[in-house]
């Protein structure tokens, strides 16, 4: 019933050389196989898995892992900083993602923005809050395009409220809402975009951080 869609492979890998984590379940695509793992959390199951990077792929393995059984989600991934503020590892939980991708407009109404489900948004927060965890909670843009995250857009999204930019969550959201399931994701800050410079911060070996939030985002899940 309760499943993490994990965008950290390292984590996963870990759990699966420590036999915490036992494959249920392949998926498959013209990539390969796609491995559903399950592990077990004081006596609770949950499904872990990672969706993919773009919203058609992610949105398409939350599909399936709905149609296995699962009903209430949490995702844990990295996101790109709009605010130069978000230092490295500062912990967000987007609630409304900014619809520049093309998966949620096959399953809502066309529109700007979809929101996470607020219930799951409290599991969240509330974790984090029993962990003494710092966060905020904001609007995220949702991209197909990581090459034209261009320097007006960027403002633009900036002026919008958007605090951070990815490829997934609107999709998500959408699939869900459009599944009646219940869906929330915790994001880390990564690469920093908010100036006329790229900088990466070397965002994707922040070891520490990411096994941290995998276990924060298993536990929210749980508690939904």
């Amino acid at each position: 019933e309760h499943a993490v869609a994990c965008f950290f492979q390292d984590v996963i890998t870990q759990l699966s050389q420590r036999h915490a984590a036992r494959v249920i379940k392949h998926l498959k695509s013209e990539i390969g196989t796609h491995p559903i793992y399950e592990i077990d959390i004081a006596g609770k199951r949950l499904a872990v898995f990672h969706p993919g990077v773009g919203g058609p792929l992610a949105g398409g393995m939350l599909e399936e892992v709905i149609a296995l059984g699962s009903t209430k989600f949490i995702a844990c991934g990295g996101a790109g900083a709009l605010d130069s503020t978000l230092t490295l590892g500062h912990i967000i939980i987007p609630t409304i993602a900014v619809r520049d991708e093309g998966t949620s407009y096959h399953y809502l109404p066309p529109g700007r923005e979809v929101a996470a489900d607020p219930e799951a948004v409290k599991a969240i927060e509330t974790v984090l809050q029993a962990h003494q965890c710092k966060y905020v909670t904001g609007k995220t843009w949702t991209t197909d395009a990581i090459y034209r995250e261009t320097a007006l857009k960027v403002q633009r999204r900036r002026a919008e409220g958007c605090l951070t930019v990815e490829m997934e969550a609107a999709s998500f959201f959408a699939v869900a809402q459009f599944r009646k399931v219940q869906f929330a994701q915790l994001l880390y800050s990564g690469d920093d975009l908010s100036s006329e410079q790229w900088d990466s911060r070397h965002w994707s070996t922040q070891t520490s951080v990411r096994e941290k939030l995998f276990w924060l985002a298993a536990e929210a899940c749980l508690s939904l």
